[in-house]
């Protein structure tokens, strides 16, 4: 299944990504003390001695087998040993062994013919040609051009977890291509991903994806290296430590989320800024840079499920929880206990309007989403926060949401009902102006790009990348198919 997708903006990726080193002796010794290789061999342990039993059992009865042929062949041989030893003999006399080291009329060991073995230049064997050939096409699959749309996603598949660096590439005819540029296997379960160019590495600005897991720590991942098997920073998480007995005890990292994290938000405006929600109902603020929590936030009585920044203030956040309410937050007043809106069931996903500052969408797992302008609550704040609309999208839970950034209004849903939606959502009356069964069962998460806004990435259950041109929906071209053309020159 696929969980969580990024798209990278176009540029952002090295051109020829760079493969890891091997760790070195002082890094495996890290990981052995922390025992990372440990509960990576416990976790297969069972199954792994299982298979060995197996395999032991099967080789044993290969053996057994074929020492009973062995014997059987002995028994026969004795019994028949001379018509063998006729049957050998025929043998050696068809190959003429004796012979072996003389060379057959008509052939010439330095031939003139087209299967020479040696050509005057390099540049004219077919043989080498050939190679060079596989050898250019592999690193033009491997080169990230400019133009190249990038999409990372986050996929368990066969109890193995990794995230997945896909190209898709746009021709001028209509037809696109895609593929797997590379992987990167991780540790855990993904939930949630973040990309983000903080340079964590120094320079001016780096390629970097940010994963939230099953587990309580947020791993950071290098995306302009190509097998690379640790994250270059790990925000919170646990650490094993021994006790004055020799037991080994876990430990939380000081400021660590203790549940899964199930939400993260990148700033872009102050970009060492990464924004989490997780299982243990708190909200935390994490500074890249020192590589610690420095805001912790427990405004919310059940699991966080969902944080996003606000485009045009970067200082408000939003979080959205299982506790059926959205808070928001303004980093200008701390002592601000928040505006808050209750909503009629757990929340799934929320979004920002990138065209507005003052309106956000949240969607609900009861199928529905609901949009709300904060000016209301702004002028009225002790009345009863109500939507400014609310949409039955969806007849399942309606998991993940996102705003087109160039065409105004136009809002996307994704659920469990396998369906993705695309909605007009002017003057606050919702209108469904295409919808898709895009084969990707349960749909989990959805995003439209930045650099080519009606293409739509789209993941689920079935575990399969879809991209979703949606201009090619007439219904959508002929709202919004006035945004796609770029804009002219001032006359």
């Amino acid at each position: 299944m696929i969980s969580a997708i990024a798209w990278v903006p176009k540029g952002a990726s090295k051109p020829e990504p760079e493969v890891a080193e091997l760790p070195s002796k002082e890094e495996i010794e890290e990981l052995i003390k922390t025992g990372a290789l440990e509960r990576s061999e416990d976790n297969g342990s069972e199954d792994e001695d299982q298979d060995m039993d197996a395999d032991a059992e099967k080789q044993t009865g290969e053996v057994a087998q074929a020492l009973a042929v062995a014997d059987a062949l002995g028994k026969t041989s004795n019994n028949k040993s001379g018509a063998q030893l006729e049957d050998l003999t025929d043998g050696l006399k068809e190959l003429d062994m004796e012979n072996y080291d003389e060379e057959d009329d008509g052939i010439e060991l330095f031939s003139k013919g087209l299967g020479d073995l040696y050509y005057p230049s390099n540049d004219i064997d077919p043989y080498l040609k050939d190679q060079d050939d596989d050898d250019s096409e592999e690193i033009e699959d491997m080169t990230i051009r400019p133009m190249d749309a990038v999409v990372v996603c986050a996929r368990n598949e066969d109890d193995v977890s990794h995230l997945e660096v896909w190209i898709y590439e746009d021709s001028d005819d209509g037809d696109s291509n895609m593929y797997v540029h590379h992987d990167i296997i991780i540790s855990a379960f993904p939930l949630c991903t973040a990309w983000l160019d903080f340079p964590l590495k120094g320079g001016e600005k780096g390629n970097f994806v940010a994963v939230g897991s099953m587990e309580p720590s947020i791993e950071i991942w290098d995306l302009d290296i190509i097998d690379e098997v640790q994250p270059c920073v790990v925000l919170g998480g646990a650490v094993e430590k021994k006790t004055k007995k020799g037991k080994k005890k876990s430990q939380y990292k000081e400021g660590s989320h203790t549940g899964p994290v199930l939400g993260l938000a990148w700033n872009k405006e102050y970009s060492n800024i990464l924004a989490s929600a997780s299982a243990d109902k708190q909200v935390k603020i994490w500074d890249m840079a020192a590589g610690k929590c420095s805001i912790t936030m427990e405004h919310h009585e059940d699991k966080v499920q969902a944080v996003a920044w606000n485009h045009h203030s970067p200082q408000v956040l939003l979080s959205g929880s299982f506790d059926r309410s959205v808070v928001m937050k303004d980093g200008r007043v701390p002592s601000h206990s928040g505006l808050k809106w209750s909503v009629t069931s757990e929340v799934e996903c929320l979004a920002w309007d990138p065209h507005t500052e003052y309106s956000f969408v949240v969607s609900l797992e009861d199928g529905t989403v609901r949009g709300y302008d904060i000016r209301a609550a702004k002028s009225n704040p002790s009345s009863e926060l109500k939507p400014s609309f609310t949409l039955h999208a969806h007849d399942k839970a309606a998991c993940t949401l996102s705003y087109n950034p160039k065409a105004p209004n136009l809002l996307a849903t994704g659920s469990m009902d396998k369906m993705v939606k695309l909605w007009d959502l002017s003057n606050n009356q919702p209108s469904c102006v295409a919808s898709r069964n895009p084969k990707a069962g349960a749909v989990f998460s959805i995003s439209f790009s930045e650099d080519s806004p009606f293409l739509l990435a789209i993941g689920g259950s079935k575990g399969k990348l879809g991209v979703w041109d949606t201009l090619s929906d007439a219904g959508v071209s002929g709202k919004f198919g006035h945004y796609s053309q770029p804009n002219r020159p001032k006359t």
